[in-house]
């Protein structure tokens, strides 16, 4: 199985000036390269058999002779490989001289596609020399003895992806051919180019690219001419460039005289899904409706063996570097405008938050604090609730006092202890057995008191759950389950303690600063089970539900890109390899799928939230699922694994 991925390359070999046959020799070496490392199909420069800067010399016949001998070279050259090359070449048609892109396979020209916008302004004069594609019928050609179809409007079909093709100032144009082209079904876009160096305009250009890939949920492969091309008015430094929907796969390095072949593994799957939950996207399609599109087939060939060579990040929610600081930025600031929204819109005077001592309280209390601050509201409106139990430690219990006092809060603490252990005797339960009901009982009594507590104040109950633990149902069904808005709600566990340090670092003292911190490395627990003899956290979460980081990388790719468990298991052994072992992915990824089905009773009832990112699970948003749902296909798959 490849799991949607296809292995493309831009391929930018060294030219000399109108010479074919050293053109041609560049070409099949580089193919053969591709070809040996698994590519399926690689793209060459603009006009790579004759160079770009051939200017008058296009009207030479014997330069036209030549390129078309050098083509037959290449498909000759092609006839035992698998691999499908897109090389660039000028072609006679109809009296007219186009400037196009070649598509080969094992030795069988497929289809010719020739440029739609010349540009002729500044250093360029196409027009000159070419015929763009709106001004010329589409029909056939005879060339190297076949007759192959010449058309802009062409995609062509392999048994892994559809692809189309657009050349240089065609991606600069305001309605670019690759639109349609992606419109009318191609996954993925080769651009042969021979786009001249200078300043700045690389930066633009990889916007431009990102933009487009982005824009139209779209592969793109970029080849531009390298060195070799004349140095008469303009350099070429060579462009590799490979995107994914906006995001750069693979590039080369700046201003290199070496040749070039840059490859990555396109998700071809990831792209389909992404167009079928963007309805914008299909919206889109009866633009082209009424336009007519050639669609070749490729050969059926055996795909060489599948070894995945992408990268992947282990913690998709959290970047590093200034990203990740950019990221935090972002999410804090969302949090803090919905809850002062929410706070204006009902008029409460209090924001009332449980505070265990843990992070998620944490940060639920941080966002309180600043949201007051942007309201021009003393902080001892936020009332800060400490509900020791069974299972609190002296850590946490000391960490939550020490927090809401740094902070300026007003603190109350309401030991739960006595009304849990009436609550036993009332329903005859023997408090040494510490079973479900001895832990949803004490997380049922703190929402009580916090939802009773904000009744007596005219407050406003601020919830501190999580997105991965909606994920896994990790709350109390009506207990910590419940509040009357979550800040938290979009947030996934892998992000939380990144946001306290930031906001630590951006905000407050060298004291508070202490007492984040500790927070932070505090083990996430419950704390509902009695802790140790030496007074430490005996309940540990990640013991009983499994490594937090695991469970983010599967929601990521279970939510936002909807993969099944066999391809988020391939990824998640390449991004965790060297940390767990296959069995342990296999053990959490099938813990996983079990509590995301069966929990979903829990998301449907949530209250609200703001999103702050590409995954949120609230029924009104992002996720929309009947809580009967059965899991057995994908635990089905899980057993396979």
């Amino acid at each position: 199985m490849n799991h949607g991925f296809v292995r493309v390359a831009a391929a930018v070999p060294a030219v000399k000036v109108a010479d074919c046959k050293y053109n041609t020799e560049q070409i099949q070496s580089l193919l053969l390269q591709a070809n040996n490392q698994g590519v399926e199909i690689v793209c060459f420069p603009e006009l790579s058999i004759t160079s770009y800067c051939c200017g008058d010399l296009f009207a030479q016949q014997l330069l036209l002779d030549e390129a078309e001998m050098q083509l037959i070279n290449l498909m000759n050259f092609s006839r035992s490989m698998n691999i499908i090359a897109i090389v660039g070449m000028p072609v006679q048609y109809g009296g007219a001289l186009l400037n196009c892109a070649v598509v080969m396979q094992k030795g069988k020209l497929l289809g010719i596609v020739p440029k739609t916008f010349l540009p002729n302004y500044k250093e360029f004069s196409e027009k000159r020399w070419f015929t763009s594609a709106l001004d010329i019928p589409d029909g056939q050609v005879l060339i190297c003895g076949q007759q192959v179809t010449v058309s802009a409007n062409q995609l062509f079909r392999t048994p892994d992806c559809v692809f189309g093709i657009e050349i240089c100032e065609d991606i600069w144009s305001p309605v670019p051919p690759s639109s349609k082209l992606a419109l009318r079904g191609a996954d993925i876009v080769f651009n042969l180019s021979a786009d001249d160096d200078a300043v700045v305009k690389r930066r633009y250009l990889n916007n431009l690219l990102s933009i487009q890939s982005a824009s139209c949920i779209l592969g793109y492969v970029f080849s531009g001419s390298g060195f070799g091309e004349s140095s008469q008015d303009v350099v070429f430094e060579g462009k590799g460039m490979i995107y994914e929907s906006g995001n750069l796969l693979a590039c080369e390095p700046e201003h290199t005289m070496e040749e070039i072949l840059t490859i990555a593994d396109m998700d071809v799957e990831r792209l389909r899904i992404g167009r079928l939950t963007n309805t914008t996207f299909s919206s889109n399609t009866r633009l082209v409706k009424d336009e007519h599109f050639h669609l070749v087939d490729t050969a059926n060939v055996m795909p060489p063996t599948f070894t995945l060579s992408r990268k992947f990040d282990p913690h998709p929610f959290a970047p590093t570097g200034e990203e990740l600081k950019k990221r935090c930025d972002e999410i804090f600031a969302i949090q803090t405008e919905g809850l002062a929204k929410r706070v204006l819109h009902t008029n409460c005077e209090t924001l009332v938050v449980g505070i265990s001592g843990g992070i998620d309280s944490t940060l639920a209390l941080l966002v309180c604090a600043k949201t007051f601050d942007k309201l021009h509201k003393s902080r001892r409106g936020i009332v800060g609730v400490t509900m020791p139990g069974f299972g609190t430690t002296d850590r946490t219990y000391t960490n939550a006092i020490r927090l809401m006092e740094q902070l300026g809060v007003t603190t109350r603490e309401i030991s739960i202890n006595k009304a849990c252990e009436q609550h036993f005797k009332d329903i005859g339960h023997d408090i040494h057995n510490h079973n479900v009901i001895y832990e949803n009982s004490q997380a049922r009594e703190r929402t009580q008191i916090l939802m009773d507590a904000a009744n007596q104040m005219n407050g406003l109950v601020v919830g501190t759950g999580d997105l991965s633990e909606l994920a896994l149902g990790w709350a109390t069904y009506n207990g910590d389950h419940m509040s009357m808005y979550d800040v938290n709600a979009s947030v996934p566990k892998t992000l939380i303690k990144h946001l306290i340090k930031w906001v630590a670092n951006e905000f407050f003292d060298e004291l508070t600063k202490q007492t984040l911190d500790d927070i932070a490395e505090t083990p996430i627990s419950p704390e509902l089970i009695p802790a140790d003899e030496e007074g430490n956290i005996a309940q540990k979460t990640e013991d009983l539900v499994g490594p937090y980081e695991l469970h983010d990388f599967f929601i990521y790719y279970t939510i936002r890109w909807g993969f099944r468990p066999s391809k988020i298991y391939l990824l998640a052994q390449i991004a965790f390899k060297g940390v767990y072992d296959d069995e342990t992915i296999k053990k959490w990824i099938t813990i996983f799928f079990q509590r995301f089905f069966a929990q979903q009773y829990k998301r449907s009832c949530l209250p609200d939230g703001p999103k702050v990112g590409s995954c949120s699970l609230s029924p009104r948003g992002d996720w929309h699922m009947p809580s009967d749902a059965s899991a057995q296909a994908w635990l089905d798959e899980c057993a396979t694994l």
